[in-house]
């Protein structure tokens, strides 16, 4: 797990460089649109989509697995203790499941964010409000944080020993594995609108993410991360609010 998170973490920075390289399109209300929403010259919307899940799934292999591995070493300590004859495959399996699952969230993500951008382009109504409409997504994901709804979600895929419980068989790890992938998707909303809005290959956001989401998952409950974190991304929001309407 180490080598594929020095990997995967190599790849997301040459790819941060490579769309730095490329440059963005300005946009009415004073903003940049990212060419990672856009298909390149000559290419097809099948492999802008193509690139941008493989570049999303890199890079959530980065920035999940520092609190995913806790979960999946468990797991494969829960297999081998209920029987498994081999602990590490099912491991594998459900690994696979759970960043499946972070792939389908990507593919949903650039679905929506193309549509976003294709309709920025068209009306400059919707490209003037968008600096707006990201303040509001990152105080909108801050409260979040704070919210009851948040607390049952980080339950269900925080680093305890229950959070992939073992089933047998590939069927078993690979549904186990997805469920958490998707429960965790759900839990990761607030974090990764903060992304989408700064900056998706933000090097520096990227890491202030990744630290949120590992501490959240893995320190103690008492130490109500998820609310700190959710305050200074709600006070972030309401700074920017500020500063686009004043």
């Amino acid at each position: 797990m180490a080598l594929i998170f020095a990997v995967t973490a190599i790849v997301t920075i040459l790819s941060s460089a490579a769309m730095e390289s490329m440059g963005a399109m300005p946009m009415a209300g004073g903003w940049l649109l990212s060419g990672i929403w856009l298909p390149l010259c000559g290419q097809s919307w099948f492999e802008t989509a193509a690139c941008f899940v493989g570049m999303w799934l890199v890079m959530m292999v980065a920035m999940m697995l520092p609190s995913f591995a806790p979960v999946l070493w468990h797991y494969q300590n829960a297999a081998f203790t209920a029987g498994a004859t081999q602990p590490g495959r099912l491991a594998t399996l459900a690994g696979a499941g759970y960043f499946a699952a972070w792939a389908g969230f990507g593919l949903l993500i650039f679905l929506l964010g193309a549509a976003l951008a294709q309709a920025a382009m068209q009306f400059p109504l919707i490209a003037r409000l968008a600096p707006v409409a990201g303040a509001l997504v990152v105080l909108f994901a801050g409260l979040s944080q704070l919210s009851r709804w948040k607390a049952r979600l980080l339950a269900d895929c925080g680093g305890s020993p229950d959070a992939l419980p073992a089933y047998p068989g590939v069927a078993g790890a690979l549904r186990t594995g997805t469920a958490l992938g998707l429960r965790c998707c759900i839990s990761c909303i607030g974090p990764i609108a903060i992304l989408i809005a700064g900056g998706l290959m933000d090097l520096r956001l990227m890491l202030c993410v990744t630290l949120a989401i590992t501490a959240e998952r893995l320190l103690p409950a008492e130490a109500r991360i998820a609310d700190a974190i959710g305050v200074l991304m709600a006070a972030a929001g309401l700074l920017l609010l500020v500063q686009v309407l004043g």
